[in-house]
């Protein structure tokens, strides 16, 4: 049944879902050997007498001048082997043949790489002899080669297929199959320098770097009369074919392994997955790439690997300087880069991987640079606003105090400088000096008169006390001093702003931020308590202390007749 077939326009491949369900079945590691090669070249027949199927019960063999099998097919029951210990399921893939009729070179393109990537073994079907457009048909599977494989341990993306030269020869007399793959791998002469010649010896010399995991093989025909081929037995088939098949079945046998893909053996499950990630890639674009593949492979990783970042950028605390954010982002983005060089695949086209998790790390880190700058400018506001609200509270201090004004704008600047951090700093710096520079330009504006006229109340305050409640002579006369110099000096000289450069004024300032505002007591908040405690004392002297512990010679007090009559 077919696992894959063209689309209608015959330029890509799609899944056949009702052959992958079989496969999916399969819970043993799985080995596939797929054939490949022109059309009518007898891969079909090839693989029935691998698997010692008749053409009735095998693959289908055409003897059309059109291709037989269209996309990749599969023989539907596994054959069961023991590979080094291991129970290993075997499929057997047939692909729909080179340069046929009415299909473009992509199509065989995509055909030829889907087969190079899914099977452990690739067997390459060609009749009579190698043409230098069957080594050009190679370049995908040395791209291949020079990207994913000679990585060693788990970090290999796949294991590379082992390619089977088999060469269908009427006459195996002269050059051995071996030595017709070394000449056709010899580097042809390109004195003009052609770019076709050019290329193809390239692969050429990647071909024999990989002589390690390739091998040869000659198979005569196996009668004269191919078009009834499917008829005959064994008994019928020329002996000596039937001795190199059975050769071959033993060769095949001998290099199949179970499909590794990072580190693990696939079962059926993950060979469909696997399928499906190859297939998806293959089909981008108008040409089947390795990029292409290198992609799907690392794209699992850039994930992971973009999730480290992100994770170590979700662990800080914002907001915070944009140095401190640069510093953390280079770090995580110096962890997350070192993760997917260990693990990421491809040499050449990685760089595009690496590209991308660059371009992802730093959508990242401007999502971070916003959530940083709105998380300072959250803090930064809140603390201008209570900023804002202290110097508010201290322009209408119950006692005016330079002092109180000057360590509650302190201690508001220094706040702000020590928790407003990150990018919105900057901008709330400025804001702050206007607003503070504002804020004390009004309180020593209005300070002065602020204190001048609580004074002057103060001082008539004085004087009724002294006058009808305590009843002191000097209480009295110390309040009438004070008013009259504040009203004269004021009328004298017809403004009160003349009177704040007066040296006396200066002594009285000093002698009030002393008694209003100390960091032990600060008189604003605690005025009205210690006012009525004082009052409250004051009248109990006034009442009942004096009489019986003042002496009337400790101040001089106003004598009442009455007291005067009751003496007498």
């Amino acid at each position: 049944f077919p696992i894959v077939e063209p689309d209608p326009g015959h330029t890509k491949l799609r899944l056949s879902r009702a052959g992958l369900e079989a496969i999916e079945r399969i819970t043993t590691p799985i080995s596939a050997v797929a054939v490949i090669g022109p059309y009518r070249s007898g891969k079909s027949f090839l693989l029935n007498q691998l698997l010692s199927l008749s053409c009735d019960e095998g693959f289908g063999v055409g003897h059309m001048r059109d291709t037989k099998t269209k996309g990749i097919w599969v023989w539907g029951t596994p054959l069961e082997m023991d590979v080094d210990g291991v129970k290993t399921s075997v499929l057997y893939l047939d692909t729909e043949g080179f340069e046929s009729i009415g299909k473009s070179n992509v199509y065989d393109d995509r055909i030829f790489a889907l087969a190079t990537v899914l099977s452990s073994v690739l067997i390459y079907n060609l009749p009579e002899t190698i043409r230098e457009a069957d080594i050009s048909r190679l370049s995908f599977a040395v791209e291949l080669a020079e990207e994913f494989y000679g990585r060693s341990g788990q970090d290999v993306a796949f294991e590379p297929a082992k390619l089977l030269w088999l060469i269908q020869r009427d006459f195996l007399q002269g050059k051995s199959v071996q030595e017709m793959i070394d000449e056709a791998l010899r580097h042809v002469p390109n004195s003009d320098g052609d770019k076709n010649i050019a290329q193809v010896n390239q692969i050429r010399d990647s071909l024999a770097i990989m002589g390690d995991n390739s091998t040869a093989f000659s198979l005569p025909q196996p009668h004269l009369q191919r078009t009834k081929l499917c008829d005959m037995k064994d008994g019928e088939l020329d002996p000596f074919y039937v001795k190199k098949r059975d050769l071959l079945k033993e060769l095949v046998a001998s290099v199949i392994r179970p499909k590794i893909v990072q580190g693990k053996a696939l079962n059926g499950k993950e060979f469909v997955s696997f399928l499906e990630q190859i297939l998806e890639a293959l089909n981008k674009g108008e040409i089947p790439s390795t990029g292409s593949l290198v992609e799907v492979f690392n794209k699992g990783i850039l994930e992971r690997c973009l999730k480290i970042y992100t994770d170590m950028m979700a662990k800080l605390v914002l907001p915070l300087s944009e140095q401190s954010l640069q510093i953390a982002h280079e770090g995580s983005r110096e962890e997350a880069m070192k993760a997917f060089d260990e693990q990421h695949f491809g040499r050449h086209h990685a760089k595009k991987s690496v590209e991308k998790l660059d371009e992802e790390i730093e959508k990242v880190y401007k999502n971070s640079i916003m959530a940083n700058e709105y998380r300072s400018s959250k803090l930064c506001e809140a603390l201008y606003i209570r900023c804002e609200d202290k110097m508010d509270q201290l322009q209408v201090l119950r006692l005016p105090s330079m002092a109180k004004f000057n360590a509650g704008f302190l201690l508001c600047n220094q706040s702000f400088e020590k928790e407003c951090v990150g990018p919105s700093k900057a901008s709330y710096e400025q804001r702050m000096m206007k607003m503070m520079g504002k804020s004390k330009s009004l309180f020593i504006k209005e300070y002065n008169h602020r204190l001048f006229n609580w004074l002057v109340a103060f001082s008539l305050v004085m004087v009724v006390l002294g006058r009808f409640v305590i009843k002191f002579i000097l209480i009295e006369i110390g309040a009438w001093i004070l008013f009259i110099f504040l009203e004269t000096y004021t009328r004298m000289f017809w403004s009160a702003e003349s009177l704040y450069y007066n040296p006396v004024w200066h002594f009285i300032v000093a002698t009030w931020e002393t008694l209003v505002y100390s960091p032990i007591l600060d008189l604003d908040r605690w005025a009205i308590p210690i006012g009525s405690m004082v009052m409250l004392l004051v009248l109990y002297w006034r009442c009942y202390g004096r009489r019986k512990h003042s002496p009337r010679w400790l101040l001089p007090v106003y004598n009442n007749p009455k007291d005067r009559r009751r003496s007498e």
